[in-house]
């Protein structure tokens, strides 16, 4: 995952010039030995902020540690001026937590950081600073440990977008203009993105004819996926595309540090390069390096969200079909607590990674586009190319990020699990359970008009998610409502 931030702590204490500074930094080396036993490597700054001048100093002192990510910790009160114009110098994501009473006496041992924490986020607002305060952000320090370690993957993602670039190729097939949104909604949260033509991909992969890489990018897919799980005849295409891809990324990233593709993989794709890119673009997310399929810009942008978030691969997926009820009484029902509608089939053409797939998985070929791109009764030649079988059981994050058609970013976010269940299907299948599935469904998804691929992370990371998208200035975050709690688009009288 080398296309992700590595988070590297800092914590400052802030301290009112009326209360005992030595009362924050006491409580701030507490704080630090509580994230050491929790395997968290924080950087402890020795200067305590009183003043602007501290604030400015601690600041640099931080930067020199190459601290990327910033704790704020009220020790005490807290100087309401300096202890925000710290997240105001500092170029990086920065939380505020203070401390809990109890470690002495409530006289010279008082800190009132419960208070000073009302006049910080009042000095926030009036700067309009964004910083992240836990849900509640008073604690002990084993507790502000824990705060520290759920800002890490919030920090995560935060830094990433801040250095993404999104490459996509081509534009949105034909009657896949849900996929399209307005880029407007990108440059707001700081993402820049490169546009190219199917033309300028296909030239750069001709260049790569004979590259001397190809033969070791074959050995490793086929180590990869085994003997009889792949096309012999067809990795030198693949790998071949592979490394255009990667050099591309390289060559125009620019002044960014990470990358994300979206590209046009149909209908001309398959028969001018030769196979479907779908095993391909797997791999490169199993890298870290998502690419989305039909020029689904926001839906990359989703993929690298859920990467950050959950240090782990992602996928993407159209949310598909609804399970037949007859798979759902025999494979389903009485084995789990989840009605028919609760649950879809997730699917795609071969994209999810291998790891994320049950060991049946291979590559194959796309048999929709076999029908229509060559001819009938043909053997699939230039079709071949996806990733297919069942993704493995367990815990998911289905989520997406979209600009809508106004130029609005919205967001859902909703967590299940896939179940062991064989779809008896082709393409990357698998059968998703989420709870009230059926009213997010037509409550979120349709009445906001998202579209139909969605992104997945292979953990619970609704909560990060949910953080990630309020600090992105996120206001409209779908989620699915528990039965009882209706939406506003519900009839009340059903």
């Amino acid at each position: 995952m080398e296309n992700i931030p590595v988070v590297k702590l800092g914590i400052i204490a802030v301290s009112r010039d009326c209360f005992p500074i030595a009362l924050s930094e006491k409580r701030r080396g507490a704080v630090k030995a509580a994230c050491d036993k929790k395997g968290l490597d924080v950087y402890e700054a020795k200067t305590t902020v009183e003043n602007e001048k501290d604030a400015l100093a601690a600041v640099e002192e931080v930067k020199k540690a190459g601290v990327n990510a910033l704790v704020v910790f009220l020790g005490n009160f807290g100087p309401e001026t300096p202890e925000t114009l710290i997240a105001q110098h500092f170029d990086g994501p920065v939380m505020y937590a203070a401390a809990a009473e109890g470690d002495g006496d409530l006289i010279d041992g008082r800190g009132d950081a419960f208070c000073g924490v009302l006049n910080l986020s009042y000095n926030l607002g009036m700067r309009h600073l964004k910083a992240w305060i836990p849900s509640y952000p008073v604690g002990t320090a084993d507790d502000v440990a824990q705060m520290i370690s759920e800002f890490v993957p919030i920090a995560r993602t935060i830094l990433g977008l801040a250095g993404l670039k999104i490459i996509s190729f081509g534009p949105r097939p034909q009657d896949f203009f849900a996929c399209n949104a307005p880029i407007k909604g990108l440059y707001e949260i700081g993402v820049e993105i490169e546009e190219n033509s199917e033309l300028d991909l296909l030239v750069a992969y001709r260049a790569h004819e004979g590259d001397k890489r190809i033969p070791d990018v074959c050995k490793d897919m086929a180590s990869e996926m085994g003997e009889g799980k792949y096309y012999s005849d067809l990795l030198e295409r693949m790998a071949q595309f592979e490394l255009t891809l990667l050099d591309w990324a390289e060559e125009h990233k620019g002044a960014r540090k990470y990358v994300a593709f979206a590209d046009k993989c149909w209908p001309a794709f398959p028969k001018e390069f030769g196979f479907e890119p779908c095993y391909v673009n797997s791999r490169l997310v199993s890298r870290g390096i998502p690419v989305s399929c039909e020029v689904d810009i926001y839906g990359a942008l989703s993929e690298y969200i859920g990467m950050c978030a959950s240090a782990d691969t992602v996928t993407l997926l159209d949310i598909n079909n609804s399970v037949p009820k007859s798979m759902y009484d025999a494979e389903i029902a009485g084995k789990t607590d989840y009605k028919l509608t609760d649950t879809f089939m997730g699917f795609h053409c071969g994209n999810t990674p291998s790891g994320k797939m049950c060991s049946n998985r291979a590559i194959k070929y796309q048999l929709i586009q076999h029908r229509t791109l060559e001819p009938a009764g043909s053997d699939p030649d230039f079709t071949r190319g996806t990733l297919e079988g069942n993704i493995a059981a367990g815990d998911i994050t289905f989520y997406r990020l979209q600009c809508d058609s106004e130029g609005v970013l919205r967001s859902y976010i909703a967590e299940g699990e896939i179940l062991d269940v064989d779809c008896k299907s082709f393409g990357g299948i698998a059968t998703f359970a989420i709870p009230e599935m059926g009213r997010f469904y037509r409550h979120v998804l349709i009445q906001k008009g998202f579209p139909h691929h969605g992104a997945v992370a292979f953990h619970h990371v609704g909560k990060t998610l949910y953080e990630v998208f309020k600090l992105l200035g996120v206001e409209d975050i779908g989620f699915n409502r528990a039965a009882g709690d209706r939406y506003p688009t519900e009839n009340p009288f059903e």
